[in-house]
């Protein structure tokens, strides 16, 4: 039972991690038009930050968790008006900049901090016991904080003006602009939450995981892979996709290796594909 319950909440958390990742990414795709591959090196920047504060300076932890998500999401605005406006509608130059700013921010961190593993501490230490079950406090309050991070995504972009702005700019850029919406104002907006999105799972997973100069790459694997199976520009798709890569990826590890549990998960992802190559909630192309 307690290996039930220790393995359910590893696949909500993962999922809710994933999926806070993959939004920022489907933001940029859909509203810039941009595939920012430097999305993962982002979301290691984030959480990188956070050790730097919480660990090396002593501050609160929280404390470091937001000052790490504004220093990104700072970021993600510089990105956004220096690196990928100047290039905006031209896909291939966006994705040459992109991965200009994974050799920049990657050989940075690993200059300045070197290739060994490091963690954060626990935000909450401790284990919660409900009935015969322990559970891990420090994953229950991950899940619990990305699943608040997600709703209010969700909340943001269908119920305020910003947010109705962006989903225009994402359906028709020529029509958003021609109805007065500043498509660059709204592009620097997807950028700072995506970037800020990003940073908060970087942080969490940094405490949850550990942290590395080269964990983005692993990160934005998983949000191409919820990204493509959720379907090219859909939210719901992408929910769903993150729930069954989490699952996949919290329960094979009990019964096959790390590196062959990827492998098989990969595989399912490709079947899937295979015959439905538009996603989940995706729309064949005519």
């Amino acid at each position: 039972m307690e290996l039930t319950a220790t393995t359910f909440v590893n696949m909500l958390v993962l999922s809710s991690m994933y999926i806070l990742v993959a939004l920022g990414f489907a933001f940029l795709f859909s509203i810039m038009g941009i595939l920012n591959f430097a999305h993962g090196v982002i979301y290691m920047v984030g959480g990188y930050i956070c050790y730097q504060f919480a660990v090396e300076y002593g501050l609160n932890q929280w404390i470091s968790l937001l000052l790490s998500v504004l220093i990104v999401a700072s970021l993600g605005l510089f990105l956004e008006k220096f690196c990928f406006r100047p290039f905006f509608g031209n896909l291939n130059r966006t994705i040459v900049v992109s991965i200009g700013i994974i050799v920049v921010l990657e050989n940075t961190v690993n200059i300045l901090v070197g290739t060994s593993t490091r963690s954060l501490p626990a935000f909450i230490p401790g284990v919660l016991r409900v009935g015969a079950t322990s559970l891990s406090a420090e994953r229950l309050v991950t899940f619990i904080i990305g699943g608040a991070l997600l709703a209010a995504t969700i909340w943001f972009i269908r119920n305020t003006k910003p947010g109705q702005q962006m989903q225009a700019v994402s359906q028709n850029v020529e029509g958003a602009a021609l109805q007065g919406i500043s498509i660059h104002r709204v592009s620097a907006l997807a950028c700072v939450m995506a970037c800020g999105l990003a940073a908060v799972a970087g942080c969490l997973m940094g405490a949850f995981l550990s942290l590395t100069p080269f964990m983005g790459d692993y990160m934005l694997v998983k949000a191409l892979e919820l990204v493509i199976l959720g379907g090219i520009g859909s939210m719901g798709g992408i929910f769903f996709a993150g729930l069954i890569i989490g699952s996949l990826d919290a329960t094979l590890p009990l019964f096959i290796s790390g590196a062959a549990s990827q492998a098989i998960a990969l595989g399912i992802i490709i079947t899937i594909l295979l015959f439905r190559p538009q996603g989940f909630f995706g729309r064949e192309a005519k």
